[in-house]
């Protein structure tokens, strides 16, 4: 992937980002909390199912209110997950489906196999109502053969990019990502990245402050955006101490100052350049987008917590004044910061 169709694609995720924000705000569905269903289907994935149900599915005692009210569904009484592991019984049928504000598709690995006409039907029901969709893995085919993803951005594990763009080429694929939001259908690489995914849609429905919360209980990242690479070639280091923890950690604490990558290149005790390729190889991005991340992560949980006035928020997270906040925050959420604090500020539902 060149540099410039890079940005391209992260211009556009930004986009579909925003249109995503506009149009589903599930986190509010006419009072109630919103449904979650992912339909489990012959050979599925366990790990993506686990991903879901962690996310998803779990009560939330920590945060005092549960998120989502989560099920399971399948179009046969008894489903033989993957290889054989295990079979899965006691799920609703494929009509709990119909009832998702948010339907997590099925995937598998044997992704030359068509998935069954009752799998896609519902798929694109769900879609025709205003459903989410959002497909794991694999679960990219399952949309894709549902035709819901003519002429969308999408993503799909590394290892299956060809198959995909033989087999779909309507559909623009963005084989180098994490994941992609294009509003209401998501699609996330592999499997570590369902996870990466399925945070990024709880901090979309419910803001920085809660999807940190489930994260800490995961003991998982908080953020990694997107439009990271999936997969990234490291040899192993010829020294034991290139690890980024340490400048990360440091980083973390003084957001609030003027920090520029020479200053964390100074504290690495290495050249800009040699953090510069640290960070690449080991988190897949820049030293500035993930201080800039950082830093837009910190604006918005001050919001969250209560900071009304922008300047102050701009300035304690390091973004310097209201109008780059304003710019960064619709840039990365869709969303001005009056209206984040409107939906996800004190007082907010």
């Amino acid at each position: 992937m060149t540099k410039e169709s890079s940005h391209a694609d992260v211009r556009a995720q930004s986009r579909a980002q925003a249109q995503g924000h506009r149009k589903h705000q599930v986190h509010q569905v006419h009072g109630r909390v919103p449904r979650v269903v992912v339909i489990v289907d012959e050979n599925s994935n366990p790990f993506e199912l686990g991903c879901a149900t962690e996310i998803f599915g779990l009560r939330r005692p920590e945060i005092g209110r549960d998120l989502y009210d989560f099920a399971l569904c399948s179009p046969d009484p008894r489903t033989l997950m993957r290889d054989g592991f295990f079979t899965l019984t006691g799920v609703a049928d494929l009509s709990a489906a119909d009832t998702a504000d948010t339907l997590i598709v099925p995937n598998r690995p044997d992704i030359e196999v068509p998935r069954r006409p009752a799998v896609l039907a519902a798929v694109r029901r769900a879609h025709a109502r205003g459903a989410r969709l959002i497909g794991f893995c694999s679960g990219a085919f399952t949309l894709a053969e549902a035709g819901v993803l003519d002429g969308r951005r999408a993503t799909a594990h590394w290892q299956w990019a060809d198959s995909f763009r033989a087999r779909f080429p309507s559909v623009h694929l963005a084989p180098d990502v994490l994941f992609v939001d294009d509003g209401d259908i998501l699609t996330a690489a592999g499997s570590a990245a369902a996870l990466d995914l399925g945070l990024h849609v709880v901090r979309r429905d419910y803001g920085a402050e809660i999807a940190n919360a489930v994260s800490r209980r995961l003991v998982f990242a908080a953020h990694r955006d997107g439009g990271q690479r999936q997969f990234v070639e490291r040899p192993m280091p010829d020294l034991p101490d290139e690890s980024l923890a340490p400048v990360l950690a440091w980083a973390q604490e003084r957001l609030e100052a003027p920090l520029t990558v020479a200053d964390l290149a100074s504290h690495a005790a290495v050249s800009p350049a040699t953090l510069h390729r640290r960070f690449q190889a080991q988190l897949g991005t820049t030293p500035l987008a993930w201080l800039t991340g950082e830093r837009l992560a910190l604006a918005c949980r001050l919001i969250e917590r209560g900071e009304g006035r922008f300047e102050t928020v701009a300035r304690r997270s390091g973004l310097g004044t209201a109008a780059n906040l304003r710019t960064l925050m619709r840039r990365e959420t869709g969303i001005t910061p009056s209206a984040y604090k409107r939906r996800f500020g004190p007082g907010a539902s």
